[in-house]
């Protein structure tokens, strides 16, 4: 099944909390008394970095749903799976989530043994999609895709991209990109996309595919330029930026999904106060305000609709892994 063919099917099990009034999910016969203290959401990547972005406008209005403050807690490395890893090994009482994006639950597992296995996870909700794009230095006097694709073909090997860690999305997307332009990239990663971004900017790699939310001011000043939005569709904001599908590479596709988890065996009373007040936060017009400024989407999806995304997309990078023969080395 193509990717947009299946992320469609799944949509179905979706519910974009866009608009005012969408009725809430019931909270069940949960206890009053939780949460009796605040919660822990660990997010995975350096500050700065798109997840935490994202994690700090849930944890802010998720915490004011629920009468307790939520407290991010970063925890980079790995790819996102340090900290998925201490999400996943805490107490299952709810106290302590995770917000990822799919490199830790679809990206890494195929390229290495992980300390937890997709049982080990409770799937609560999507929380936020955004859009990905391909961004060079402005100095680097590549205006183009095509551009880039040139002079990438013209000196294989030599041109490196960041990414935010091995096996996450933006490396396997870059990765994709590689193989459907049939170009020779080099990989360097980092503990996350903030650091990934400041080497793009210093110069010490020449491009990469990232999350649009960060780079949105840096872009505005004038230190990077996007050269496409890597999905099937424009960003309202940036009307004159091409996507992959215009410009030849219609698989070239990778809107990004975060969604927060915890360990497996979460009282299914505590789940539902958690998704309910995740709902609630995405519903906030100050959290759709933030996410429409960079073309995303605030939204919350049934735990089933969330767990069978994730599946398609393990599968789909599989397929990038092995036929790029990937390896962490």
């Amino acid at each position: 099944m193509r990717p947009g063919a299946a992320m469609r099917a799944i949509g179905r099990g979706l519910c974009v909390a866009a608009l005012a009034g969408l009725p809430l999910a019931a909270v069940g016969a949960a206890p009053d008394a939780w949460p009796t203290r605040p919660l822990r959401l660990i997010v995975p990547y350096a500050p700065g970095g798109p997840t935490d972005i994202i994690g700090r406008l849930v944890a802010r209005f998720a915490g004011e749903a629920l009468g307790k403050p939520v407290v991010v807690d970063n925890r980079a490395g790995a790819g996102g799976t340090i900290g998925l890893s201490q999400a996943l090994q805490a107490e299952p009482d709810g106290y302590t989530l995770a917000l990822v994006a799919p490199g830790p639950i679809a990206g890494m597992p195929n390229l290495m043994k992980l300390p937890y296995a997709p049982d080990d996870i409770a799937y609560l909700t999507l929380a936020a999609r955004t859009p990905s794009v391909i961004v060079v230095r402005s100095q680097s006097g590549i205006d183009s895709l095509a551009a880039l694709i040139e002079q990438a073909r013209r000196h294989p090997g030599t041109m490196n991209y960041g990414s935010a860690g091995a096996g996450t999305t933006p490396h396997l997307g870059a990765e994709l990109f590689k193989q459907e332009a049939k170009v020779d990239l080099v990989h360097v990663p980092y503990k996350g996309a903030a650091p990934a971004l400041a080497a793009l900017m210093a110069g010490d790699v020449q491009m990469m595919m990232v999350d649009l939310l960060p780079v949105i001011p840096l872009a505005a000043s004038g230190r990077l330029k996007i050269l496409a939005i890597v999905s099937d569709r424009r960003v309202p904001s940036l009307p004159d930026v091409p996507t992959t599908r215009e410009l030849g590479f219609p698989g070239v596709l990778m809107d990004a999904n975060y969604g927060i988890v915890g360990p497996k065996g979460i009282p299914s009373d505590v789940q539902a106060r958690i998704v309910d007040a995740v709902r609630r936060a995405v519903g906030r017009p100050e959290m759709q305000a933030e996410m429409g400024k960079i073309g995303g989407t605030a939204l919350t999806s049934t735990s089933a609709g969330y767990r069978d995304m994730t599946r398609v997309e393990f599968e789909r990078w599989k397929q990038v892994v092995d036929k790029g023969h990937l390896t962490l080395n």
